[in-house]
């Protein structure tokens, strides 16, 4: 977008006309096709969202089919904003002409907050732990396929497919040079973890409920973005994205008070009553998945979009796949194997 648009937009928002102070900003992106803009004048300023060409495709929870009707972002937002989780507010809805104006929540995220001087770092996950518990046990019992998060869910294909994802840019990419043996015993491991994490209830999930995609007010209230690939998905899934976060890594005590806090959140918001040990175990199951996915995206990220800064989070992703690992021993020859051939996991 350009300038004189950009401040068409902020002046659409607002009821404000733009002058010669208004300052028009890019902001820090992620791995997405989005573009964000601050556009302020003296106190008040707006975020612009830039929609790519194809706004409702996702790269990495649709694998073909049709776009959905609605602009993915306001659907969801629409289905959190109603269970009362804090998104971002809508100020303009102009989908159709390729952009949105949402309230502007300014710079700090979580991972920012964590790195405060005095920074609380169990109050500050605390918050975000319940708020995630509460919205999992309030979407589990009033479900709604209005929603596109429902119409889509991390299947057993969408699991190997993350999995390819690895063992193409995670592992051969990245210079491994694995037997066909060893592959194929990868592989067959892979498949079965796919298919136990994929015969696990399903519920409304996030997807990327980490540091970068919560924003933290300045009183400390916690804001969710970033939903708009929200889909079906394990009740640990979200807990990953958070505690196993590429970003901030956390040592295992921490994660496991969060895991006991999530539990009790959950049964006191009307969820069901689960086993620690077992929802830990497919905790860490889970990990071994996401994060090797999360080095492979790494890779990927920089080898086809030429973005290199993701490159630094593969140790801390690759870290949280040996730990896990050290804790299932039914995938000690996937451990074996991965450690010939993955510096991170020897």
């Amino acid at each position: 977008m350009t300038d004189e648009q950009l401040r068409r937009a902020f002046a659409e928002a607002t009821g404000l006309s733009p002058d010669s102070t208004t300052t028009v900003t890019r902001l820090p992106g992620g791995a997405g096709n989005r573009v964000y803009w601050r556009v302020a004048l003296g106190q008040t300023s707006v975020v612009v969202m830039e929609l790519p060409p194809e706004p409702g495709k996702s790269e990495e929870v649709s694998k073909g089919g049709a776009a959905p009707p609605e602009l993915p972002f306001l659907n969801v937002r629409r289905y959190l904003g109603k269970l009362g989780l804090r998104v971002p507010a809508l100020l303009v809805d102009q989908a159709a002409r390729g952009y949105l104006v949402i309230e502007d929540l300014g710079d700090q995220t979580l991972e920012l907050a964590l790195r405060e001087k005095g920074a609380d770092w169990s109050a500050i996950y605390g918050r975000a732990v319940d708020a995630l518990a509460g919205l999992r046990a309030r979407t589990e019992q009033a479900p709604d396929e209005a929603c596109v998060a429902f119409s889509r869910a991390f299947d057993f294909d969408l699991y190997q497919w993350e999995f390819e994802h690895f063992i193409e840019y995670g592992l051969l990419a990245r210079g491994a040079t694995p037997s066909a043996a060893e592959l194929r015993t990868l592989r067959a491991a892979f498949t079965g973890i796919s298919a136990q994490l994929a015969a696990a209830p399903r519920g409304l999930t996030h997807r990327d409920y980490q540091s970068r995609n919560i924003m933290v007010l300045p009183g400390g209230d916690q804001v969710v973005i970033d939903f708009q690939d929200a889909l079906l998905g394990p009740r640990q899934y979200d807990l990953v994205a958070l505690l196993r976060d590429s970003y901030v890594e956390l040592q295992r005590p921490l994660v496991e008070e969060m895991l006991r806090r999530w539990l009790r959140a959950f049964a006191e918001a009307g969820g069901r009553s689960l086993d620690e040990r077992e929802f830990v175990d497919f905790f860490d199951l889970l990990t071994v998945q996401r994060k090797l996915k999360d080095a492979g995206r790494f890779v990927f990220i920089d080898q086809v979009k030429k973005n290199p800064s993701f490159l630094v989070h593969i140790p801390a992703s690759l870290n949280y796949v040996r730990d896990a690992l050290s804790r299932l021993p039914q995938l000690a020859e996937v451990r074996e194997i991965l450690g010939r051939h993955v510096a991170e996991l020897r």
